[in-house]
């Protein structure tokens, strides 16, 4: 492996990012793939389902978090259920995109599921418990566990902001089992990732590139230069979120809050020494913008549709397309997200796992700073590369602290 040295503080010798020494690496803690946890308990409280929404990763985000939720209260797993959502064009269960044996298989002694219902059960819907204020364990025990006593059948979809750290290890350890080793995808799905990601060019490198209408529209940004194309297809999503104007739009920026478009991550990629011949695969959904930012320097680009046929795009809905990504981003040699979403987070997670640590997230706030700063050419790549650097040595981003643990190299 090659290592960079620095010959003075402003000039700096390297060949590309990934020969940057590593000094932090972030692998699964060892309390909970051994496995000494206490018995589950005889006797269960009750019944749980976890209801999920939005895209596939922010659904499996949910499960991670209902699985440990329902290990807390001494509660019974029945299947998830994955909502029916008009926005993200989605209609697939649970069962399209994952192996359900696989899945209560890889639960056992961690947490009960089950893949029916009692006979006394079986007909009725679950009493829905809001958990959207609910945080931490005692908030689950003392406002969530009577209601689960009381009902014997409830559902819940966990808050976007919990605080696992407070778990009790056991309940920890099934989250993190559910999340690194209980979901495997169906066998149809993982037959066709499997053929995809035989196909890709190798080596290659997974960018999850972010530009869609939505996402830029969401992000109260405003951009210069765009194709009257994008600038329409954006406003059509912006609603009542008008872009940030004057000192406010700068502080916005600044806190990395707007997407890089496809030629600002060109540009980054090219100050990193990523070489132009990479083969990348564009792991990305319908509707990406000013994607000939990208392409026109980075020209080894493939995505699905170069290897899928018509046929398989017509029966696919849209988790089983991102979960395609998912199964090709872990796996690449190489993974680079412009955001930091729920996919980014899992997958980097995954790669963490299985020992990749060949990822990277571009810093939206170091490149509006450096921009603002009036830095260009040379001065601006010296920049980035000491900023990402930096980012990629420490393995910033790579893993969720809830399951792994530091280790310096």
């Amino acid at each position: 492996m090659t290592v960079v040295y620095f010959t003075s503080f402003c000039e700096i010798s390297y060949t590309d990012i990934w020969s940057v020494r590593r000094i932090v690496e972030w692998r699964p803690c060892k309390w909970w793939l051994r496995g000494h946890l206490p018995a589950l308990p005889a006797d269960s409280n009750g019944y749980i389902r976890v209801d999920c929404y939005g895209g596939l990763n922010q659904m499996r985000r949910d499960l991670c978090d209902g699985v440990g939720i329902a290990r807390l209260l001494n509660a019974t797993l029945v299947l998830p259920k994955f909502e029916v959502a008009a926005y993200w064009n989605e209609s697939s269960g649970f069962a399209d995109v994952f192996d359900v044996d696989y899945f209560i298989g890889q639960m056992n002694g961690y947490v009960k599921v089950a893949k029916e219902l009692p006979p006394e059960l079986a007909s009725k819907e679950p009493y829905h418990v809001d958990c959207s204020k609910r945080k931490g364990q005692f908030d689950y025990i003392e406002s969530v566990l009577p209601s689960l006593l009381e009902h014997h059948y409830i559902s819940i979809t966990p808050a976007m902001s919990q605080r696992r750290d407070r778990y009790p290890q056991y309940a920890k350890a099934a989250l993190c089992q559910v999340c690194y080793n209980g979901l495997r995808l169906a066998k149809p799905v993982e037959k066709k990732a499997r053929e995809l990601l035989e196909a890709i060019p190798k080596p290659f490198l997974s960018l999850h590139l972010r530009f869609e209408p939505d996402m830029v529209a969401y992000s109260q940004c405003e951009y210069k230069g765009l194709s009257p194309t994008s600038l329409e297809a954006i406003e059509e999503t912006r609603g009542d979120r008008k872009p940030w104007t004057g000192e406010l739009a700068e502080i916005w920026r600044k806190r990395g809050k707007c997407p890089l478009t496809p030629r600002e991550t060109a540009l980054i990629f090219q100050a990193l020494h990523i070489p132009t011949n990479t083969n990348i695969y564009l792991a990305a959904g319908d509707g990406l913008m000013e994607l000939e930012g990208f392409t026109s320097v980075y020209t080894n680009v493939v995505t699905k549709s170069s290897f899928l046929t018509s046929d398989d795009f017509s029966s696919m809905h849209g988790n089983t397309k991102a979960a395609l990504d998912y199964y090709v981003s872990i796996n690449s040699d190489y993974y680079v997200a412009t955001f930091f979403g729920n996919m980014d987070k899992m997958v980097a997670a995954m790669r963490a796992f299985n020992g990749k640590q060949r990822t990277l997230f571009l810093s939206r706030r170091a490149f509006a700073e450096f921009t603002y700063k009036g830095l260009e050419g040379k001065e601006l790549n010296q920049a980035l590369w000491k900023t990402h650097r930096d980012d990629f040595a420490m393995g910033r981003g790579s893993a969720l602290s809830d399951c792994f643990c530091e280790f310096k190299l």
